[in-house]
Formats: C-alpha cells, structure tokens, sequence
C-alpha cells in the first residue's frame, strides 16, 4: 500500500479564502454566529471553520433569491445573454482548476489529479453544456379540436433549493446549479457539511463573473429606447445579486429549512434513501413542492462467461474503487458466470491487493482517504458484519495505517442475498461476489433489490447483453464498460435510487414548467 504523508506544497497553497454563508451576491457571517469545523480526512486535522447556516439565514437566502426571481432580469433577460454569463462563468473556473481541485482533495479525500484533469475542467464543460441550451427553450403551437389557437410557454419553475452530497462536490454543484441557471430558476444551495470549500469558491467566482463582464451596449433598437438600453447594460453585467446562494450548515437544520420552506418552489438533492424520504415529506406538508431525487444504490454487474477476464477484473475494481467506493452507482455486487468464475477470483483479488491506497495528492496513489471518521467507522462496521454472518473474506478488510481513514479495497464471497453486505449500501470500497448459471437466475438475482440507480453487463453476446439491459430495472445499464457517465446523458433511478434525471436535456426539462395559452379564433372556416 502506498505512502499517506502530508503533502506539504498543496496544503501551503491552499489558503482557505472563503468560509462564510453567500447570501444576495455578499459573504456573511450566519445569523447565529457560530461555525463549524471541517476536517482533512488524510490525518483528522481542522482545515478552516465554517459559518454555521440555519433556518434564519436560509430565510435570508430564500428572500433574496424570491426578490431575484419575481423582480430581478435573470429569468427575463434572453436565453442567449444567460449563456454569455454562465460560458464566462466556465471560464473563470478553469483559470482556477488547481486551486479548486486542492480544496475538494483536502476536504472529500479526493485524488487530486483525477480532479485536476476531469472533474475541475468537467463542472466547466456541465456549465457550457447547458449554456449551450438557454437560448433553446422553446414551448410548441397547437392545433386544437375546436376553433382554438394554443401554445404552451416553458417557463423557469422558480426558487430552486439544491442540497449536495459530500462525495461530489464539484461535479454535482453543476450538475444541479447549471441546468437551473440556463432555465432562468434562482438557487439557494446547501453543499454538505464534510465538504463546504469548493462550494464557496465557486460562490465567490459567480460573483466575479460580474466584475470581468464587459459594458458594450446589448440592444439598441431606437433613440426611443435609449433607458432600456441602458437598464439592460446594468443587468446583463454578469450573474445578478440572489440568483446564486450557498448556505453552509447541517442537514436537520439547514437542510431541512429548504425542504420545508414555503416560498421555494423545488427541491433537488442527491444522497441517501433515507434523508430523500425526510425530504418528501417536507415538501408535501409544506407547499406541496416537487422534488427530484437521486438516492442510493446497490448496483450489480453481471460477469458472463464470454467476458474477456482482465477487462471484466479491471471493470469490477473500478466499479467498486473507485472514488473509494463513495459512489451511488459503485458497481458493489458482482455476479460472475460459473465457467470463469475461479480464474475472475484470482484475477480481481490480485489487482485488489495491488491497489494503491494513499494520500491522495500522489499521483501513484489509486485510492485515498474516505471522507470521515463517521463513513470510516461505518464501512469497518460493515466488514464486520459480514465476517459476523459468515462471509469470506478473500482480500482487505482493514484499514490502513494509523493516521487518516484509509480502507483496503475489500472482497467477500461465500455470501448469501439476505446478508446485510449484500443488502445495503455501504458506500465504500467493498464488493460482494457471487456466482450465477443462467442469464434468468442473474437478472433476477440483479433485481432482488430495493435500488435500481445502474447496472453493468460484461458479455461479447449482443443478445445477452440486449436482454440483461432490457430486463434489469436500473436508470442506467452500462456494457462492456462502467460509470460512464456524460452531461449530455439522462442519469437518475428507478425504485428506492429515486426520480427525476441530473444531465441531458431532461434535467434542464425539470427546472422549466408547462404553461398553455388558450385564445379563441372568431369569423374563420374550422379547418
């Protein structure tokens, strides 16, 4: 296993610049004033302390947000004039990727090249992505069956509140906020508590954008016109006070003041099954506010006997490894046809043993710290369990080294369906593996789950592969491959994993509404 010291270079260059609440475009101190800590997972040590938001400040956040949305020109000003913003917002994000992708290293245990190269650069790209749609937001005409003329609006849903999860920061920031601005919606976001710095980064870069925006004219119809030439310079400088917020804080207090307020008109979140329930809840018995969930998982990958074994190992250590297993869609049930599943065994926990566990600014490193101390106790409790129910365990198990909460990449066979290691999620790097005959006993063994967020089938037969992907019930089935995932494709789940779709087209589609336009057509012949 690899080396977890502290980096000294990336820590020194990561001064913690922003720690208070963003309310109506200034950075405040909470209501109440108190902080909270947030923590290095690669030692245990306080990175900075974090204003404290609770329901006052989110009534403050909500106020302005409201003021933005009913009065302000964000949702007003043409599609194209918020895309001009949002692709200088982009912008300024990557000429602040190595600082950005520090911050999410220090505070999530995140590999600090993975996110240098792709997630940093990748929030940039969800922004242009949906900048690219602004200015195509088009409702339809109608043809009624009576002497009718009709045609439906798409207009921006409102006050949007987006609650975060820790395992993503970044990258779920826009995968929410993006398709939001491009509607024309105002926000009010609570990133996680493990995970606050980057979300007040781009806080504080949303307020730039207005300062490098330039001045130049923006309509000039007439003379006549000349005032609302001048208004709309004033309003397209960049992103309007209101129309972003970011309140930091916990998830009972603050995340339950969103979910629960009555003047937001949506709530998106991502995280687990249970807090999305408590959500749900909020919502209905406040003003009966939709909501878009994406929730747990439990995903399978079904190994075929035509599978080409070092891809399909190296898939499966992916689909459980990866981000150390802090991932909805982490491939953690593995059902492996009977004809390869001694030499798959071999070939996984092989790997699994070479895998680098480390700090997670080493580029060699493959694996660095869970986020902390509470999901790191959690998942060793797990490992527990599943040697308690008489599990083997094949590789891993432990942690690693006696600073910071580094897990070895963990593998279980000799299970059974109703082992809670089957069962549950336990958002970590452990991996269940099980051995099936037919494609039918898979897809129902694949099933035979509460979750239904992704599945992976690994198979040189297209029919196999056609009918597993037909039959499994899961948002999303990859093939020959694992967590692919891209902005210009629907993600979301089916069952326990949730509703409503984050990328394509159909997550810019949940923050618009319906609105028809009925007028009737006199003295004409009905054609």
């Amino acid at each position: 296993m690899g080396s977890h010291g502290t980096s000294e270079s990336f820590v020194k260059m990561a001064t913690i610049k922003f720690t208070k609440l963003f309310i109506n475009g200034e950075f405040v101190d909470s209501v109440s004033g108190k902080v909270f800590e947030t923590r290095d997972p690669r030692n245990g040590e306080v990175i900075a302390n974090i204003a404290e938001g609770d329901k006052d400040d989110v009534d403050l956040a909500v106020k302005a947000a409201r003021a933005a949305f009913d009065r302000g020109p964000w949702p007003r000003m043409p599609g194209y004039e918020r895309a001009r913003i949002m692709m200088k917002f982009a912008d300024l994000i990557d000429q602040n990727i190595e600082e950005l992708a520090t911050l999410d290293t220090l505070d999530a245990g995140k590999l600090f090249s993975s996110l240098k190269n792709f997630e940093i650069p990748g929030t940039a790209k969800f922004l242009r992505y949906y900048a690219g749609a602004a200015d195509k937001i088009h409702g339809e005409v109608l043809k009624m069956s009576r002497p009718l003329q009709a045609y439906t609006l798409l207009e921006p849903i409102g006050v949007v509140g987006h609650i975060i999860p820790w395992n993503f920061p970044s990258s779920i920031f826009f995968t929410k906020t993006s398709p939001a601005l491009a509607a024309g919606c105002t926000m009010v976001v609570k990133p996680a508590e493990q995970t606050p710095l980057s979300a007040l980064y781009y806080a504080h870069l949303a307020k730039l954008v207005s300062m490098h925006m330039t001045n130049g004219v923006i309509f000039t119809y007439a003379p006549t016109t000349r005032l609302v030439t001048l208004l709309l310079e004033d309003h397209f400088a960049g992103i309007p006070d209101g129309v972003l917020n970011v309140i930091t804080g916990f998830g009972p207090t603050a995340g339950a003041a969103i979910s629960s307020h009555m003047d937001i008109d949506m709530v998106s979140f991502t995280g687990s099954t249970e807090v999305g329930r408590e959500i749900m809840k909020a919502a209905a018995m406040s003003n009966l506010k939709p909501v878009a969930l994406e929730l747990g998982g439990k995903s399978p990958i079904l190994i075929f006997d035509d599978a080409d074994i070092d891809m399909a190992s190296e898939l499966a250590l992916l689909g459980f490894c990866f981000n150390k297993g802090e991932v909805c869609t982490a491939g953690s049930r593995l059902y492996v046809q009977e004809g390869i599943y001694d030499e798959f065994v071999k070939k996984l926990v092989a790997k699994a043993k070479a895998w680098t566990v480390g700090d997670p600014f080493d580029p060699n490193v493959r694996h660095g710290p869970q986020v902390d101390k509470v999901q790191f106790e959690k998942i060793l409790s797990y490992i527990e369990h599943g040697k308690r129910e008489g599990a083997t365990l094949l590789t891993g198990g432990k942690p690693v080294g006696n600073k910071g909460y580094y897990i070895e990449p963990t593998i279980f066979t000799d299970v059974k369906e109703d082992m809670l290691i089957v069962k549950d999620e336990i958002f970590g790097p452990v991996v269940v593996l099980m051995k099936f005959k037919t494609i039918e006993e898979a897809i129902q063994r694949a099933n035979d789950t509460k979750y239904g967020l992704a599945a992976g089938v690994v198979t040189k037969d297209l029919n196999v592969a056609n009918t597993a992907s037909r039959s499994i019930r899961a948002g999303t089935i990859w093939i020959n491959c694992y967590s692919a995932l891209e902005r210009d494709c629907p993600f979301g789940g089916y069952k326990m994993s949730g509703f409503g779709k984050d990328l394509g087209l159909e997550a810019l589609h949940k923050y618009l509404q319906v609105k028809s336009v009925i007028t009737p057509i006199y003295n004409s012949p009905w054609l």
